[in-house]
């Protein structure tokens, strides 16, 4: 599959789920408890009645130890909060930590997971997101399958609930409150530093640039856009009416953004090969060499390592204030 078709077929599939309806929605659901009842071997108690992202009333009679992820994102915060030995099976695109690849993959590319697969594995836990249709949610719960749905975080603070609330979901509580706790730390480090900035620079950050005269980029409202403005930076592509749109060259020469990022740079978009595009030279970005690869899962998926992403941004935007 070539690197636009990829492209288009995820974002379609991000588009898609994230405008249509939530499972089974009822309205904003109760956190999870602060302490949740631990059942004991003698007890008949749940382990943890909560209720997840759709609304949904979910009881753990134990402590999930066979649990399937269906989006990288929770297979990444499964793992931050120390409950990667229980995951057993995971969606194709989840690829970290490193040692994710070594668990059974249940499919998902281009949406199509195994339901076969996922029932085989007797999981005592799914963690669905977003990133899943309302229509294999619904097939896994007639199967009798228990699944918690998490929604999307919009800001770094309802991230850390995610993280706390799977953390407490899993047995793994303590651990996910020192990690939130350290991640605020780093967040508030980066705060600090921006906090004196005067000069905001204007910054394109490239999703897919196959197309030079209208390139993909990330609009209001996504993680990319407040990361950017975090790390003391404004989005060029501010401006689109949409999350993810094509920006055309006019536009961007209007804008004539100073920084430059490439979240394309893992299908081998280069510096060198964005410098060659006709039209382009005239921007400040390309005339100063201010033109950086980027790992776009670092703002791609709602985890723990939004954090490095907004690390790694503000370095690249104001590199002073980080000597």
């Amino acid at each position: 599959m070539c690197r636009t078709t990829l492209f288009l077929a995820l974002l379609l599939t991000f588009s898609l789920v994230a405008c249509g309806p939530a499972p089974t929605p009822t309205g904003v659901p109760p956190s999870i408890p602060t302490q949740a009842p631990t059942a004991t071997e003698t007890s008949t108690a749940a382990f943890l009645t909560v209720f997840d992202d759709a609304g949904r009333e979910v009881t753990l009679e134990r402590k999930p130890e066979r649990i399937v992820s269906l989006a990288p994102s929770n297979t990444e915060i499964l793992f931050a909060v120390g409950a990667g030995p229980q995951v057993i099976g995971r969606d194709v695109l989840s690829d970290y930590p490193e040692q994710v690849r070594d668990i059974q993959d249940v499919g998902g590319s281009m949406g199509n997971f195994s339901v076969e697969s996922i029932v085989a594995l007797e999981p005592d836990l799914v963690l669905a997101a977003e990133i899943n249709t309302p229509e294999l949610f619904h097939q896994l719960e007639d199967l009798g399958l228990t699944l918690f749905y998490l929604r999307n975080p919009t800001t770094l603070e309802e991230m850390y609930t995610n993280l706390e609330n799977v953390g407490r979901l899993t047995g793994h509580a303590q651990e996910a409150a020192a990690l939130v706790q350290s991640l605020q730390a780093r967040v508030a480090a980066v705060d600090e530093k921006i906090a004196s900035v005067t000069e905001r620079p204007f910054v394109f950050y490239e999703l897919d640039g196959t197309d030079p005269l209208a390139p993909w980029t990330s609009g209001p409202g996504t993680f990319v856009d407040l990361l950017i403005d975090r790390a003391g930076g404004n989005n060029a592509g501010a401006v689109l009416q949409e999350p993810w749109a094509q920006i055309s060259l006019e536009q961007l020469v209007v804008s004539n953004p100073s920084v430059i990022i490439l979240g394309d740079s893992m299908w081998g978009v280069t510096v060198e090969s964005v410098k060659a595009r006709t039209g382009w030279e005239s921007l400040e970005a390309v005339k100063n060499d201010r033109i950086h690869p980027f790992d776009d899962n670092l703002v791609s998926r709602p985890g723990p390592r939004l954090v490095d992403g907004l690390e790694q941004m503000a370095k690249l935007l104001h590199p002073e204030l980080f000597e």
